[in-house]
């Protein structure tokens, strides 16, 4: 398929340590500006991280925030306006940082693997837990998520949209790892089938191609691609074991690649492009591909978000990643 961005060029996972929100919009599209995102920024407090942000996204479902986390409610309360009102607030500072502009435009929200993993029922356990309770957040999701995509697009007419979908726990979900509320048992797996089956309502609501994320080790790529999704988005230093074989098979039938390649965190010594542009040569050649045949479906990103970094980092880790993407452009010898 025709992807919406250049070959090799970078992004960022997501959340960023700001807690101005005009700042992050104007430090996204100039250090990225071939390939900027919406930004995240937890800092900013409750309903700002993922899982706020994306419960605010949630049609006929309502969540409020408690000591031990979201919860599904029966009626929408403070936590839930603040979250909607946020959302609505980054996106205004990303439409006025954003004017004018026309290029590839990456948003992100939770999956409902994870969703399902970290939202709280009313009564009982974890949404997971129960298999009406997956099915009814998916498609609350798949609504939501839709909803966004088209306010978005209308923000932003020039932006060609793309969608992330997080999904840090889902290997754990497939692998009956999910703590109970008490801590003292494991909930129990749901079955591969049907996490394709929830991914795939979410992604066949949106306008857009959907990327999975997920900064777990374990992340099952041909089952994301079965369910639709273009790429998958992940920490290269996780990929080993069977899951090599894995994803070489999901890439082999056409899955893109965004390879989490950039320290999240500063290290004592930051590597250079030359060498991260070399670990993602030997990626390919591990999966079996040829480089120049991958750069098309490849986006170079930090591991994971940002959120944890101090800003200077975070704009030196967007800048890496550019300068990553470009030295692996030349190494190949394709056309950004």
């Amino acid at each position: 398929m025709d992807f919406p961005w250049r070959p090799a060029v970078a992004s960022g996972v997501g959340s960023l340590p700001y807690e101005d929100r005009d700042e992050a919009a104007r430090v996204v599209l100039g250090e990225l500006p071939e390939f900027p995102h919406v930004p995240e920024l937890p800092w900013r407090g409750a309903g700002s991280e993922i899982v706020g942000r994306t419960a605010a996204l949630l049609v006929d479902l309502h969540v409020d925030l408690q000591p031990s986390g979201w919860r599904l409610v029966d009626r929408g309360g403070f936590d839930e306006r603040q979250a909607r009102s946020a959302l609505r607030a980054d996106l205004d500072a990303m439409e006025i940082a954003a004017h004018g502009y026309a290029g590839p435009l990456k948003l992100q929200v939770g999956g409902p693997l994870t969703l399902a993993a970290t939202l709280q029922r009313t009564r009982g356990d974890r949404a997971v837990a129960d298999h009406g309770a997956r099915r009814d957040l998916a498609e609350s999701l798949a609504e939501g998520v839709a909803g966004h995509v088209a306010d978005l697009a209308k923000r932003i007419p020039g932006a060609s949209l793309v969608v992330q979908l997080d999904e840090p726990s889902l290997p754990a979900v497939l692998a009956g790892e999910i703590p109970t509320i008490s801590g003292f048992g494991r909930l129990r797996a749901v079955r591969n089938d049907e996490a394709e089956t929830l991914l795939r309502a979410v992604i066949d609501a949106v306008d857009a191609p959907v990327v999975v994320h997920c900064c777990a080790a374990r992340l099952p790529a041909s089952l994301v691609h079965r369910a639709g999704a273009v790429a998958v988005a992940l920490d290269i230093t996780l990929v080993d074991g069977e899951y090599v074989t894995d994803l070489a098979q999901a890439v082999d039938a056409g899955l893109g690649l965004w390879p989490g390649i950039v320290p999240s965190l500063e290290p004592e010594t930051p590597p250079a492009d030359r060498e991260l542009a070399q670990r993602m040569v030997g990626l390919c050649r591990r999966l079996d591909q040829d480089p120049a045949q991958m750069a098309p479906r490849m986006v170079v990103t930090p591991t994971c978000g940002l959120a944890g970094s101090g800003v200077p980092w975070a704009r030196h880790a967007y800048r890496l990643a550019r300068e990553t993407a470009r030295t692996f452009a030349d190494i190949v010898g394709v056309e950004q």
